[in-house]
């Protein structure tokens, strides 16, 4: 099994499949203009083309449908006196369509009902070009390099140029109604999800964030090291924004930003691409958090997973034909029956249009609604008076995909808020450090616990063992001493009995032999005592060497009264066999005692019941300890 690890997501296995040839758009004379913009726009239903044409500034729409070969003349927007720079579709109107010039005009298009870009005459059968723009936008001094639709507000348009402004358009008026002034050239801009903040890269090197309609930064900082242009994007719904540019090495390199804090510099640093020299396109696809990157001048398109402050590298969509243009179409447009996710363009050696599908490859037949959350819709959330006037939304109205998989029409629903993630974050890491701290807690509570209980085995005065308490008891040890007959008991035994009694009674003489005694094997005096279990065992055996007598006093679990056992006189009275004596006692010469023996052991055993009567009332009071030690140990833990 392999220790490598797999990142699960849905979106890992996305992949980038180009038009077959008969499916692209050739024929095509795109600008050679070196400005950087992207060339080429499509709202789902149309292409425009930046066009290379003499006598003035022109552009081509495509309807998607009119694929293959382009005739030789075809009709063309004209109207600028200069180059066009970029072109724009209006997202809540299909028809309309802005561009921008080196002659510093911004002109609003209407495309004809009628229109075909493969057959597009007047009466007399000549191909007809559209030269009466609906609205001429005049207010910028120098060049117009980039312009863009607000993404709620209906007829809201913003541009740059190189006079070092951004203006904010209000189409229905066609005044110019906010300027927001730069102290170099602004490269790039990008509104926020519902419109209300604009993010802007400029030639100062600076990256900004701006309150549109107050006019004033919110947040500022150094961007981009290197010269050439930088390019940013709004990461969907959230308060994240990513650029693109160079290092002073001139590395391709990619930035992650917190809007609120830009000062603070990247999240992570930067992320190195390459060394190549083309300016990279970014286009963020929010419904799937998909970010694409498409560099001038290769054939390559990256694309990452963005999660938690985080650019996870999925897979690129590789070629060898270059591209200087690419736009992606608007997520309504993708063929949701193929599992299409992104439906993107890119230019072919300035001579032709090549659609990329990128999908996930799934089998199933069903509607894949985990791929294909709600997406913006073709309708305003607000107008631009409104707009204007300060009202906010969350965001674009949305609308269902799924009517788009049943070809029915598409529920209409309201943005969510915006996601800020440095909070979520927060409260994230939050609720992970109350967790630890609750962990903890019942860490210590349960040492403590633990701690509690092992002092009281320790301290308690009852858990001494029974073997030390015999051999600590001189008593004990004194009778011991008589048995083994290492010493004498002058209490227990009078002074008229003599070792020659013993002697005596362990090897009679032949004349008493009807009365013999097998005194070898005397029966054991085992007195018994049980007490609890808990109370060790303590077996202490007494061995009488003369007699071969054994005492063997045993302290058992179960509390009951010692029980003695003796010999009968009786069984002592036979005569059995005479016994062959294994001890070396020489034999006397008076008359045997028993009944002095009988004596002697009787007075042992009692002290031995004594001694053992005493270990029990030990055992007792140590129950009684240990229960109210138990006792108090659960009153402790239950508070």
């Amino acid at each position: 099994m392999s220790g490598k690890f797999v990142r699960a997501s849905k979106y890992r296995h996305v992949f980038g499949q180009a038009a077959k040839k008969e499916l692209c758009y050739e024929n095509l004379k795109i600008t050679k203009n070196a400005w950087d913009s992207n060339i080429i726009s499509s709202n789902g239903k149309y292409l425009s083309v930046n066009w290379d044409a003499s006598g003035g500034g022109a552009f081509a729409v495509i309807p998607l449908s009119e694929v293959g070969k382009a005739p030789d003349q075809v009709p063309l927007f004209r109207g600028h006196k200069g180059p066009v720079l970029d072109t724009v579709f209006n997202p809540f109107d299909s028809q309309q369509v802005v561009s921008c010039s080196d002659d510093g005009k911004i002109l609003l298009w209407q495309i004809p009902d009628d229109y075909s870009f493969h057959r597009y005459v007047d009466a007399n059968d000549n191909i007809k070009d559209i030269t009466e723009p609906l609205k001429v936008l005049s207010g910028h001094t120098r060049k117009v390099g980039h312009v863009e639709f607000h993404p709620c507000a209906a007829n809201v348009l913003a541009s740059c140029s190189m006079d070092y402004t951004v203006k904010i358009w209000n189409l229905d008026s066609g005044k110019d109604e906010i300027t927001l002034q730069h102290k170099d050239l602004v490269t790039s801009f990008a509104f926020n999800y519902n419109g209300s903040l604009m993010a802007t890269t400029s030639r100062d090197k600076k990256l900004r964030i701006w309150d549109v309609r107050l006019g004033k930064v919110l947040s500022e900082g150094n961007g981009h090291t290197g010269a050439k242009p930088s390019r940013v994007a709004w990461l969907g719904n959230t308060d994240r924004i990513v650029t693109t540019g160079f290092s002073r090495l001139s590395d391709r390199q990619v930035g992650l930003w917190d809007v609120n804090d830009i000062e603070k510099g990247p999240i992570d640093g930067f992320l190195v691409i390459d060394s190549s020299s083309g300016v990279l396109i970014p286009y963020f696809d929010e419904a799937t958090s998909i970010l694409y990157l498409a560099g001038k001048g290769d054939g390559n398109i990256r694309y990452f997973e963005y999660n938690e402050d985080y650019f996870h590298e999925l897979s690129q969509y590789a070629s060898t034909d270059a591209q200087r243009g690419f736009v992606a179409a608007p997520k309504h447009s993708v063929n949701v029956k193929e599992n299409e996710i992104t439906r993107a363009f890119k230019t072919v050696n300035d001579l032709s249009i090549e659609p990329i599908s990128f999908i996930v490859p799934r089998r199933s037949e069903l509607f894949q609604q985990d791929i294909y959350p709600d997406c913006p819709s073709g309708k305003p959330a607000l107008t631009a008076s409104e707009w204007f006037a300060g009202k906010d939304v969350n965001g674009p109205l949305l609308m269902s995909m799924d009517a788009l998989y049943e070809g029915t029409t598409p529920s209409i629903r309201e943005s969510e808020p915006v996601t800020k993630v440095s909070e979520a974050r927060e409260e994230a890491e939050k609720k992970k450090a109350e967790e630890k701290k609750a962990e903890a807690k019942q860490t210590e509570e349960k040492k403590a616990s633990k701690e509690v209980k092992e002092p009281v085995k320790e301290s308690s005065p009852v858990t001494k063992n029974v073997d030390e308490v015999l051999k600590s008891d001189s008593k004990v040890n004194n009778l011991l001493d008589k048995v083994n007959g290492q010493s004498d008991d002058e209490d227990a035994v009078s002074e008229d009995e003599k070792d020659g009694d013993w002697e005596e009674v362990a090897k009679p003489s032949k004349e008493t032999t009807p009365k013999q005694i097998k005194s070898e094997e005397s029966k054991k005096v085992e007195p018994k005592v049980e007490a609890k279990k808990e109370e060790p065992k303590a077996e202490p055996k007494v061995e009488a060497k003369k007699e071969e007598t054994k005492v063997e006093p045993k302290v058992e679990s179960k509390k009951e009264e010692p029980k003695i056992e003796l010999s009968k006189p009786k069984e002592l009275a036979k005569t059995p066999e005479p016994a062959k004596p294994e001890s070396p006692v020489k034999a006397g010469a008076g008359a045997p005692t028993l009944k002095a023996t009988v004596e002697k052991l009787a007075n042992i055993v009692i002290q031995l019941e004594s001694q053992v009567q005493k270990l029990t009332d030990a055992g007792l009071e140590k129950d009684e300890r240990l229960a109210s030690l138990e006792k108090k140990i659960d009153e402790l833990l239950r508070k």
